[in-house]
């Protein structure tokens, strides 16, 4: 039975590109779809060709899997981002109630030493001194003391009042600060269910494609047109790039660091299969580990690409870009311009991948050129 197979390359698994919420029926038609078609492929197998159209069936449930893993991911992603920055505000908060409560008990102490101070100096009616024959001056002085003192402490109390004000707005936003934070804790543990159930679909489907790829024909194959789909995605990025005088390009004398940390697992240049050689690097790295910018530029491509998962590509400018593949989701959107070391996305295993894992390559005017001479440890 001469049915074609699949290579590693094209097995990445990913995850997140859109943006709103996956309602349930969603995710059980796509089961019910890969149920349809296991039992299609068990009673075809004999047949090239209905395994073939059942491949790209697979594929294309694939695709429909890892894009709701990158949704649930990217989601995932604004939720913990918005975690981290509550956390900040309540301990700003907590910082700041501190201060105003050690504020507010100087300036009590003070506020009672004034008082103390004007009974410790009695009462003094103006009249009083006039009748006694103190001199004028002198009455002036007397004045002008209980005056002083007098200003003082509406001061202190103003002062106090306005410290007390402060600390009741902060235990106000204290209580809202935790509210929202208790929200985002729920919603942190739904979206991470959702993620699961996600990923549990995609292996399935996962599963189901690599058995109908039993030969290194096949897979070879599979390759040529993951090259193919590149190619074209690379086109019409290219067709996409639009001179911009801000953008510097990329220099080979300025070295750039690497859009991930992790293990070079392939090279430029290795062999996939067969004649089909790589023209980028993978680099073996954490599942949502970020993803950064090698340099400033604009998005001018974000979507899912067979073989490659959820991929994004960076225009530097003077023909120069960046491309990123196998991601869990993106974090930027086609337009959207970025800056050196900006988190665009997520480390996945799109494209059907089996470990997670970075795909990466720098082109110029279109053609593949080692990431190496631009980037470095």
């Amino acid at each position: 039975m001469n049915i074609r197979f699949f290579s590693k390359a094209s097995i990445l698994a990913g995850f997140i590109i859109l943006s709103t919420p996956l309602l349930a029926s969603d995710l059980e038609q796509r089961r019910s779809d890969l149920k349809v078609l296991q039992s299609q492929i068990s009673k075809q197998t004999s047949d090239l060709k209905n395994t073939t159209k059942q491949r790209e069936k697979l594929i294309s449930l694939l695709k429909k899997d890892e894009k709701a893993i990158a949704s649930a991911a990217r989601k995932a992603n604004e939720t913990k981002n918005s975690l981290s920055k509550t956390d900040k505000k309540l301990a700003e908060l907590d910082k700041r109630q501190k201060q105003l409560d050690t504020l507010k008990q100087t300036q009590q102490q003070t506020l009672a030493n004034q008082l103390a101070s004007a009974y410790l100096a009695g009462n003094h009616d103006y009249s009083k001194m006039l009748l006694n024959q103190q001199s004028p001056a002198s009455i002036e002085r007397l004045l002008a003391y209980y005056q002083y003192l007098n200003n003082a402490r509406m001061a202190s109390i103003n002062e106090l009042k306005q410290t007390i004000e402060e600390l009741n707005d902060i235990q106000i936003e204290q209580i809202a600060q935790k509210t929202q934070l208790n929200k985002l804790i729920l919603n942190q543990q739904q979206q991470a269910k959702q993620l699961n159930q996600e990923q549990s679909q995609r292996q399935k489907t996962l599963t189901q494609l690599q058995r109908t790829l039993n030969s290194s024909g096949a897979k070879l194959e599979q390759l040529q047109i993951e090259e193919a789909s590149l190619k074209h995605a690379v086109d019409q990025a290219i067709m996409a790039m639009k001179s911009n005088p801000k953008m510097q390009g990329l220099s080979s004398s300025r070295k750039l660091k690497w859009p991930t940390k992790g293990r070079i697992k392939s090279g430029f240049g290795s062999r996939r299969s067969g004649q089909v050689k790589w023209k980028g690097v993978t680099l073996s790295a954490p599942e949502g580990q970020k993803i950064a910018a090698i340099a400033a530029g604009k998005v001018i491509y974000a979507d899912w690409l067979r073989g490659f998962g959820m991929v994004l590509v960076v225009d530097h400018g003077k023909g120069y870009m960046s491309l990123y593949g196998h991601a869990q989701t993106l974090l930027k959107n086609p337009g959207d311009s970025v800056n050196k070391g900006e988190s665009i996305a997520l480390v996945g295993r799109s494209g059907g991948q089996t470990e997670p894992g970075l795909y990466f390559e720098v082109r110029h005017k279109g053609q593949a050129v080692d990431p190496a001479r631009y980037c470095t440890r």
